[in-house]
Order: structure tokens, then sequence, then C-alpha cells
């Protein structure tokens, strides 16, 4: 079987994080385990919730049934931005449902009222002290926000998790971040791209793959994390194998210009 725990991509504070990982959003708890299950045993070892999703439970559940040493699993949960002042509760009640005693990672889901909220950061930073998260990040943030935490606490964000896309790609904040050291995660990258784009077509048709793998692959060639989501057992399969595909550089640049188009 195929095993994704591979490649990865060394977070700041230490830990590899898996760039291909399994997203979760709008899949409901009554679906979560069976889709987790699969995800699994299709060789993910990453998987992405939120206390938001409302199904930490069903994952959990699969995570017990799946029956894989912790550390083999690395699983990311999220904090609604309305959670400030209860950032401690909050958590607390994510890993009980998940039935963990940490998360590899914790994220800010949305800068709460749109600012960067130091001071939520900073429970964030004891939490990961206290061993309940190993790493800790942020979503949806601007370069501007990740400064303003780093200003004011030294700590920098291990992970910013935001929509990405060769439709959207911005070389501005691809540098912007790595020059961070915070690692750039991408959700719905099928989402937000044109799965029947001329230039997509063309490569995915040279490498005998659809072009979802395409897109995958390109993910895993700029060291991006990448969250597909789906609740087929095929398409899970299907997606994950998008990180074996081996694009060119030239590949990766004309596809990264669909960004500029």
């Amino acid at each position: 079987m195929t095993d994704y725990s591979e490649p990865t991509v060394a977070l700041a504070s230490g830990p590899q994080m898996p760039l291909l990982g399994f997203g979760t959003w709008q899949i409901p708890d009554s679906e979560a385990t069976a889709a987790t299950i699969a995800a699994l045993e299709a060789g993910y070892r990453h998987i992405d919730t939120a206390t938001g999703y409302q199904n930490e439970a069903g994952i959990g559940k699969a995570l017990a049934s799946a029956g894989l040493p912790r550390e083999l699993v690395f699983v990311t949960t999220k904090m609604p931005p309305d959670n400030v002042g209860r950032e401690r509760q909050t958590l607390e009640e994510s890993l009980t449902k998940l039935g963990l005693d940490h998360v590899d990672l914790w994220l800010v889901h949305w800068p709460p009222n749109k600012q960067a909220t130091p001071q939520a950061w900073e429970q964030f930073i004891a939490a990961q002290q206290e061993g309940l998260a190993t790493s800790i990040g942020v979503s949806n943030y601007s370069l501007d926000q990740i400064d303003e935490l780093i200003t004011a606490t030294g700590v920098a964000p291990a992970v910013n998790q935001i929509r990405w896309s060769p439709a959207i790609y911005d070389a501005t904040i691809d540098s912007g971040l790595a020059e961070r050291k915070v690692v750039l995660e991408g959700y719905s990258p099928f989402r937000a791209s044109n799965l029947e784009d001329p230039t997509l077509v063309s490569i995915a048709e040279a490498h005998g793959v659809n072009t979802a793998q395409v897109i995958v692959g390109w993910h895993i060639k700029h060291q991006y994390v990448v969250i597909p989501k789906s609740t087929n057992p095929e398409r899970i399969v299907s997606n994950a194998a998008g990180a074996l595909v081996d694009l060119t550089e030239d590949e990766v640049t004309a596809i990264d210009g669909l960004g500029q188009a």
C-alpha cells in the first residue's frame, strides 16, 4: 500500500508535516468516520479538521478504529475566531472528541474580528508549551497580521493555511511566508481552480493523469501542504496519487503562470 507520510516539510518548531493531507471541510460528522477511514486506508497520514467543521468526533472514531500508532498520523484542528478567551477550553474539547492527548498542529481558523489578536496567540503558545499542541499556526492571516503576532510574542506561526491553487498563485505571498519561515498550506485546491484549463489538461495528458492530480503534484513540487477533500473512496485514492506526479520545472513555471493570467 502507498504510504503518503512522505514527502514532508519541516516546521519551524521541529516536527515534519506530511505535504499531503486529507481535508474534511463540509464533511458531516455522520460521514466523517467512513471518509477518514478511507483516507487512512489510501495511505494519507495527515488529517485536517476544525472545531467549526463539527466532525471531530467522527474523525476521532476513524483514528481509533484505524489502530495506527499515534506518531504516524499528523492531526490538525482549528479554533473558531469567536472562541477568543476560551482557547484552552476549545482545545480540550477538540482533544476529547478526537480521542487524543495532543494535536500535531492547532490553528487560529480566521483572524478574530479580522484582527491579528496577539492575546489569543499567547494562549496558543501556552498550549504548545504544555504539550497539548506540538505546533501552532494560523489560517487566513495576511503577512501583516503574521508580523503583528511575531512582534507581540516573538513566536511565528509554524503554518498559515490559506485558500490556494494555481489560479490564485501569488509569488509575493509565497516568498513572504518563506522569508518568515511560515509553511504555506493550501485549502480548496480544486474549488479555486479551473480543472479544464488547457495548460493543466496538456500537462495531465503528458503524465497520463487527471488535472486534479496535476494540481496536487504542483503543490508538492513547491513544498506547499495540500489538503484535497472528498467523501468518494475512489476519488480519495485518486487525489492522493497526485503526490506522485513528478512535474518538470518548466511545467511548474507554466502552472505558476495561471496565477498571473
